[in-house]
């Protein structure tokens, strides 16, 4: 005897909706969680380099819930202002890198079979060199420092998000509608504008959210490396590479707190952006 329950595809709207509003929720809830860390690091960027001898290498409490270092230096505020850096290093990435990425794609898209040949060429050659090591050549070559981790991230982090961004353009060309737009007499401009940009944005918005994970890990690590920030300027790769000489002497706080928030908060990322993909993505407006 077979089962005459049909599979659901589709949910009804008004089951749909709970999940929806639960993914906006948590999308809109994260970034402002992210906002707030930055607002936060930034007001007390200063008060994070104040030094206080008599009160070096305390272990955590209420007056210092992160401990403080060899300095005297609290770490829950190093630690925030080190998270805000390190989030508008992979924030300014993250938009730098998407963007070429975007008009990489839609040159070779869009464009003659050269360019195409150009692009192909120009994402496997950047594909095949380990991130990290391209990423630390261009930091060092720009005198490292904050535009140089930027800039080194950007220009490091596009092919990926190129090849998605390429064949979805490909796909949107080859749609009917942009062909009923073509005979109508539509221009390539508006074609552009008005059809292809709107078919890519979900994945364009998607790809800029996801890459800020990768961002601030890589900003993390090339710093960690001493290829990064510079040792005055309060990031988690400067904490944690100066805290590597003190694990010894059983101050495992100065590494423990900022490694786990650096962690939450690339998780946090990741969780907005699958969140964000839920509500902008057609594919998976069912969940």
């Amino acid at each position: 005897m077979t089962d005459a329950t049909a599979p659901v595809l589709s949910a009804p709207r008004t089951r749909r909706l709970p999940n929806r509003r639960r993914a906006f929720a948590l999308a809109a809830g994260g970034a402002l969680l992210l906002a707030a860390v930055v607002a936060a690091g930034l007001a007390v960027s200063s008060a994070a380099q104040a030094t206080d001898f008599a009160a070096k290498n305390l272990a955590p409490s209420l007056a210092h819930p992160f401990g403080t270092d060899w300095m005297g230096r609290d770490m829950f505020l190093r630690t925030l202002a080190g998270l805000a850096t390190s989030i508008l290093v992979g924030l300014g990435a993250a938009v730098v890198s998407s963007l070429v990425a975007l008009a990489l794609a839609a040159v070779a898209a869009l464009g003659p079979r050269w360019a195409d040949g150009a692009v192909s060429w120009l994402t496997d050659l950047m594909m095949g060199i380990p991130h990290i090591v391209l990423l630390i050549l261009i930091s060092y070559a720009l005198g490292k420092g904050f535009w140089g981790v930027t800039i080194g991230v950007a220009l490091t982090h596009w092919p990926s998000l190129a090849r998605i961004l390429r064949a979805e353009i490909l796909q949107c060309k080859s749609a009917g509608f942009v062909a009923v737009a073509r005979q109508l007499g539509a221009g390539r401009a508006a074609i552009a504008v008005r059809h292809m940009l709107p078919y890519v944005l979900p994945q364009f918005v998607v790809g800029l959210v996801l890459l800020f994970p990768h961002a601030i890990l890589h900003e993390a690590a090339i710093t960690f490396l001493g290829f990064g920030l510079p040792p005055e300027m309060p990031a988690i790769g400067i904490i944690l590479s100066e805290s590597m000489g003190y694990l010894s002497a059983g101050l495992w706080w100065l590494a423990v707190f900022p490694g786990a928030t650096l962690v939450i908060c690339v998780m946090l990322f990741d969780a907005v952006g699958s969140s964000l993909r839920k509500l902008v993505d057609p594919a998976r407006a069912q969940e």
